[in-house]
Order: structure tokens, then C-alpha cells, then sequence
């Protein structure tokens, strides 16, 4: 089995994140650092090169095996600032419904630019998110 690149290190979360180029994606990720950190009562750690994460959890692999993983985290991409919502989104479509500006994927919360979303509604769903990943992963 092919060992997992993404993995907790001891890079430098400030750094990595003073070293994003685009100043709309480098403000974002400071504030979803600062709000995670908050929520979650855990430091921010880099996992692999590119992703900010937050506290630890295990969990089952379709394949019956398990894998460690954050609780939540983020990644300032490109094209959007990314936000791992371990839990998906099924639950939270009112949520998504008053966000503001964003796209989804399985576990990828994709947006552009926070102050065009409602900052309270994404603490919700952060805080939601994590409250769900405790009673998994208790």
C-alpha cells in the first residue's frame, strides 16, 4: 500500500502562509487559520506541503484499514481558498443556502473571497463540523 504523502509536520504554518502570493488568498487563509484555531481549541499544524490542519482523528478506509487525518482544515489553492469539512455537506444545505458566494465538492468547502460570505454561517458550519467529528472520534 502506498504510504500517505499528506502528513502532519513541523513545517512552518506562519511561514507557509506569508508565503502565499495572491494578497486576497493569503488574508483568507490568515483568517480561516485565526477562526480554526479558535473553533477547534487546536494549534494549526502544516499536513503535507499545502494544507493547514487542526487536531487529529482517525478513521476506517473503505478498505477496513485506518488513516489518521485533521479534524478540519484548509488550503489557500489558486483558485479559491479551500476548506476540508470532514463530515461533507448533506447536512448543511440551510447553512450553504445563507454562506454567501462558494462552491462544493465531497469534502471541499471552495471559496473566492471571504468578506463576500457571511463569517458567522461558516462558524457555524466549521463548529457543526467539528461537533460531528467528536462523536465519531470521540
Amino acid at each position: 500500500m502506498a504510504e500517505l504523502k499528506t502528513t502532519p509536520n513541523d513545517e512552518d504554518v506562519d511561514g507557509f502562509l506569508q508565503s502565499v502570493d495572491d494578497d486576497v488568498r493569503r488574508r483568507d487563509a490568515i483568517r480561516a487559520r485565526d477562526l480554526m484555531t479558535r473553533l477547534s481549541g487546536d494549534e494549526p499544524r502544516m499536513w503535507g506541503t499545502s494544507i493547514v490542519g487542526f487536531g487529529r482523528r482517525t478513521y476506517r478506509t473503505k478498505s477496513g484499514g485506518e488513516s489518521e487525518w485533521f479534524k478540519i482544515g484548509f488550503s489557500p489553492r489558486k483558485q479559491s481558498l479551500t476548506l476540508y469539512i470532514m463530515d461533507g455537506f448533506d447536512e448543511y444545505e440551510s447553512l450553504l443556502a445563507d454562506l454567501g458566494p462558494h462552491t462544493t465538492g465531497k469534502s471541499c468547502l471552495y471559496v473566492k473571497d471571504m468578506d463576500k460570505i457571511d463569517e458567522s454561517v461558516l462558524e457555524d458550519l466549521i463548529s457543526r463540523s467539528l461537533a460531528h467529528v467528536e462523536t465519531q472520534n470521540p
